[in-house]
């Protein structure tokens, strides 16, 4: 039996729609990429690598463990290796949305993928569960991806010309706005076994090895909530 397909959607309708499904996410995300630009000049970082930083890796997570291991006078190997672990989770994110994102040419797949984060992630594998026939729903993620993408710029640069301004930009805090956003993303997410597994496992780790230096706990968190979710998942599967 053939799908219908949905000629009420557009391009362009879908575009739009991603934008504003993905304002509210922006907004918590406009004080995380201040204060990442005022912490990252204030950690030794150069306002050209700062910039470089969110144009090029666009990682909230891995460039705020970056930007404190350059602080703590890390070597490369392991800020490449933290930041590498950290942004794991995307190659989850990319089995989650390649079924419905197949049929694409690498003209579309190369920069979505690159502008993927967890916020567009969020609302994007929503819009693919929807059970419309829309033939443009990557279209969607194409307006969340670029206004988050745009968002993380300009705060960026907003959070630079604060920081060389201000003093001591740690004590806004302002990195409470991290904290809600993920917990406002991950709990819609708390629906099943493995993912609950999976969260308790990584946020117990994290926090019994939160002394460890060179955010050396963080990779064991990924790590052990990673292997726990695989393990829920595969008991599941055996039942």
């Amino acid at each position: 039996m053939l799908s219908t397909i949905d000629s009420t959607q557009t391009r362009r309708a879908e575009f739009w729609q991603g934008i504003k499904t993905t304002f509210p996410l922006v907004v918590g995300a406009i004080p995380f990429a201040i204060i990442f630009g005022a912490l990252a000049v204030n950690s030794g970082l150069s306002v050209a690598a700062t910039v470089a930083m969110s144009a090029f890796v666009f990682a909230g997570s891995s460039q705020f463990v970056a930007a404190g291991l350059v602080a703590g006078g890390a070597g490369a190997f392991i800020i490449i290796l933290t930041t590498f672990v950290v942004n794991l989770r995307h190659s989850l994110y990319s089995v989650t949305l390649a079924p419905h994102m197949k049929h694409l040419p690498q003209r579309w797949l190369v920069p979505l993928a690159f502008w993927l984060t967890d916020e567009s992630f969020l609302v994007v594998a929503e819009r693919f569960r929807q059970p419309d026939n829309s033939p443009y729903k990557h279209w969607f993620f194409l307006g969340s991806a670029i206004f988050m993408y745009l968002n993380w710029q300009l705060f960026t640069w907003i959070g630079i010309a604060a920081g060389q301004t201000l003093p001591n930009p740690a004590s806004w805090g302002l990195d409470f706005a991290l904290v809600v956003t993920f917990i406002g993303m991950l709990a819609p997410g708390l629906r099943s076994r493995p993912v609950i597994a999976c969260t308790l496992a990584a946020g117990t780790t994290a926090l019994l090895l939160a002394g460890l230096p060179n955010k050396l706990g963080l990779i064991a968190a990924t790590l052990v909530g990673v292997a726990a979710g695989m393990l829920a998942e595969r008991g599941r599967s055996v039942r």
